[in-house]
């Protein structure tokens, strides 16, 4: 019990010293300009949304929607492992939102707006205009959900 307690303190210590740093937010690495982040953000929306649109909302992609989880885990592992070293690879407002809003930090905070808002709306175009076509969209069957 007094081991239990002592590793208890020493950990609450390091909480204490942990939660009293400076809480990093989403940032553009050194040599990374902020149209280059855009670009950069937009291209990784687009494969992360053209993913989505592929696996788990295209009315005719048969038994393809039953990889869409792992489909879309790749897209984003990838996207991280890509883009992670450059600009953070938000890839979704909220998620560059919540550690701004911590940490205060708003310095090229507009990247991880316009980027994915742009990308994720190209490939919207580009998949519904071009692949989905006039059909339209189908409603699920029932027992899809």
């Amino acid at each position: 019990m007094i081991a239990g307690l002592s590793r208890f303190c020493y950990h609450s210590d390091l909480f204490i010293f942990f939660l009293l740093q400076e809480t990093p937010a989403f940032g553009l690495s050194s040599g990374v300009g902020a149209w280059n982040a855009v670009v950069f953000e937009i291209v990784m929306t687009f494969g992360l949304v053209y993913t989505v649109y592929a696996t788990a909302v295209d009315p005719k992609k048969g038994n393809l929607g039953i990889i869409a989880p792992i489909a879309i885990g790749f897209i984003v592992g990838a996207n991280i492992l890509a883009g992670g070293a450059f600009d953070g690879a938000s890839m979704n407002p909220a998620v560059s939102f919540g550690p701004a809003v911590v940490s205060w930090t708003w310095t090229n905070h507009w990247v991880y707006w316009l980027g994915p808002f742009i990308g994720a709306g190209i490939a919207a175009l580009v998949y519904d205009n071009i692949f989905i076509g006039s059909g339209g969209h189908e409603p699920l069957p029932t027992n899809d959900f």
